[in-house]
């Protein structure tokens, strides 16, 4: 499987990016087609403490292609535009592959 993963740096107003990403992001995130699972991670801190990050998206689909047709439908594109009005300046995206280990 592949997944696109976010990770937000924690915001200036954690109840207001909470509301936003609970009540609207995800909604329109799940709409996306090819996505087979979401997993969110409320991230508590690190090893040395404290961490400058809030939380990790995980969104998985069976394949590079799928993840690319879902990004490039209406819900997709949708969904890269209420991200980046609510959190561009917090987001890193990244793809990963899994491996087993």
């Amino acid at each position: 499987m592949v997944k696109l993963i976010a990770l937000y740096k924690t915001p200036k107003n954690k109840e207001s990016f909470d509301e936003h990403y609970y009540g609207t992001h995800t909604e329109v995130t799940k709409k996306i087609p090819g996505l087979r699972k979401m997993e969110v991670t409320k991230i508590t801190g690190s090893p040395m403490g404290d961490s400058k990050y809030y939380l990790l998206c995980e969104m998985y689909y069976d394949d590079q292609e799928s993840l690319q047709a879902g990004m490039k439908s209406a819900e997709g594109k949708a969904s890269g535009k209420d991200l980046m009005s609510f959190a561009g300046d917090l987001v890193t995206l990244m793809i990963g592959e899994e491996v087993d280990g």
